[in-house]
């Protein structure tokens, strides 16, 4: 049964990448998605390349962004035309938390508080925060719902909140630990097992129920060779990229250097 919903939900998240390009060509205008995740985006790219069509681009406002919504845009524009139209769909929410608070959320408290507002998660792009808020991507035609609706939230009722262009955005910063570990091999199921802290069986068993991504894209296969700075994500233990290999030990295992999200 859960293999038959996966299906259907895949074909569903298909069809309506279908509907979106033969919008595009009978209004003959630019048209995208909701916001998708890395896996999303990854099945995407896929599926396009299959059927063959490239009048397409991924973006969330802005180049390091990580969810992203799938724009698609007629014959007669270049992807630089298309690239160019981003102010027109992203819009950035500027939150200015007040002088006591600034420091003090997380980026789950900017997420709780747009989530209190009853949206689906699809409509919001990315939050990045600093010591003073956040900047959160938002689709332009819903940048006043939520502008207005946020300064209604307890947490943020001494705050300012402004729309901002998109050009605008805050550079992210990206926060790393650097950790090392020491495997067999550069199989998946070595590495997981020691990012996760967990055996090689339970390792495996993560991989084969699909908790682990490489580079954005679910890994069934416990052998896969992994490489140097490739992305593992492991759902609900973090994202990692594979730095470096530093040096082989006396029983000639790896020492890897590890970078993880923070």
């Amino acid at each position: 049964m859960l293999k038959k919903e996966l299906e259907d939900d895949e074909k569903l998240f298909y069809a309506k990448i279908d509907d979106k390009i033969k919008l595009s060509k009978t209004r003959n205008k630019i048209v995208y998605t909701d916001f998708l995740y890395e896996t999303e985006i990854s099945k995407a790219e896929k599926y396009l390349k299959l059927i063959k069509f490239d009048k397409y681009i991924f973006s969330g406002g802005y180049s390091e962004a990580e969810r992203k919504a799938l724009i698609i845009y007629p014959e007669k524009l270049t992807e630089e035309m298309a690239i160019k139209n981003l102010a027109n769909i992203f819009s950035i929410i500027r939150i200015i938390l007040p002088n006591n608070l600034k420091g003090t959320y997380l980026h789950k408290d900017f997420l709780g508080g747009i989530m209190k507002l009853g949206v689906s998660r699809d409509k919001i792009g990315d939050i990045i925060i600093d010591k003073d808020g956040a900047d959160i991507v938002v689709f332009k035609e819903n940048e006043l719902y939520f502008s207005e609706n946020l300064k209604l939230l307890t947490r943020f009722r001494k705050s300012n909140i402004d729309i901002v262009n998109i050009k605008d955005v805050k550079k992210k910063q990206e926060k790393f630990e650097e950790k090392q570990i020491i495997v067999s091999s550069m199989r998946l199921d070595s590495i997981v097992s020691e990012l996760a802290n967990t055996s090689r069986n339970k390792a495996i068993e993560l991989i084969e129920i699909g908790r682990v991504l490489v580079n954005h894209e679910e890994i069934f296969k416990p052998s896969k060779s992994i490489k140097i700075k490739d992305i593992i994500t492991i759902r609900g233990k973090g994202k990692f990229i594979i730095d470096s290999i530093i040096r082989n030990t006396k029983n000639d295992r790896l020492v890897i250097k590890v970078m993880k999200y923070s």
